[in-house]
């Protein structure tokens, strides 16, 4: 190897070196609330407002809004209820802002920042405002949870390792021979499925757990979050091994859902307002 190429190689390391430092201190101090995970995070939450915000915009700028003034009224309040539960519980510092969107898929999410966006299409399977307010929850998790930042965080990490795998694995040209590049392929197979994939499926469990409890906190019957994905899970799926998949099976979350109920039901009860299922949408 040439004295230019150990240095790039050395650059590499060095720098290698210093990402893992960071993602050590930020691990160690950083948890996940309700749950007490700890998590790698990398990512500012202003870096992260900021992509939140501009895909908030994009959506805005680009899909048909609800003109239906009721289900406006339903959204606006259900939204409000479980933004300020988690701010109760968790205090985010966000800017909230919700749009409901005319369009036909079951679909909803919570970007960073606190930017929510609602599609029609799920109304029909949350039915009532609880199922809503479990909908809710669990996107508004996501977000405070800072699950977006930590997946970015896993991706960059496992960049900087395939990277440096790459610098080491060249050839005294300074090119990669078949062997290099089935290593590197299998290293990136390997990260995606080992490591962003599993992390994907916590984050699901997790979000609806602390979902569940957001939506207690706010006034809303948390066993209403099971009877909705006894609906969502009619959803046709594609038949995906559950190893390759980025969410959990219905029967694992609704189980999981079953099991923190009694936590959740201890919430509701303290909640200052019950409105049980809500109005219907």
């Amino acid at each position: 190897m040439t004295a230019r190429a150990n240095d790039v190689v050395s650059k590499q390391v060095r720098r290698f070196l210093s990402c893992i430092l960071l993602c050590a201190i930020v691990a160690g101090c950083a948890t996940v609330p309700h749950t007490g995970r700890r998590q790698l995070n990398v990512v500012s939450d202003a870096d992260l407002n900021n992509l939140g915000l501009k895909a908030y915009r994009e959506v805005v700028q680009h899909e048909p809004l609800s003109t239906d003034k009721r289900l406006n009224e339903i959204v606006a309040r259900v939204a409000k209820r479980v933004s300020q539960a988690a701010e109760s519980l968790d205090k985010p510092k966000f800017d909230w802002e919700i749009k409901l969107v005319d369009k036909d898929a079951p679909n909803a999410v919570c970007l960073p920042g606190g930017k929510i966006i609602i599609f029609t299409g799920i109304l029909p399977y949350a039915q009532n405002e609880a199922g809503l307010a479990a909908i809710m929850g669990h996107e508004i998790a996501h977000a405070v949870a800072r699950h977006g930042g930590e997946r970015l965080s896993q991706k960059l990490a496992l960049e900087s390792v395939i990277g440096l795998s790459g610098e080491l694995l060249r050839g005294k040209n300074g090119k990669l021979d078949h062997r290099a590049r089935i290593i590197l392929g299998a290293l990136g197979l390997g990260g995606e499925v080992g490591i962003i994939l599993p992390y994907s499926r916590v984050h699901e469990i997790e979000a609806d757990r602390i979902g569940q409890i957001y939506m207690a906190h706010a006034g809303y019957d948390p066993s209403e979050y099971v009877s909705l994905w006894l609906r969502m899970g009619k959803i046709n799926k594609p038949p995906i091994p559950v190893w390759l998949s980025t969410h959990p099976t219905d029967e694992e979350r609704i189980e999981k859902l079953k099991e923190n109920l009694q936590s959740a039901m201890k919430q509701y009860d303290k909640a200052t307002s019950h409105y049980g299922a809500g109005s219907a949408l």
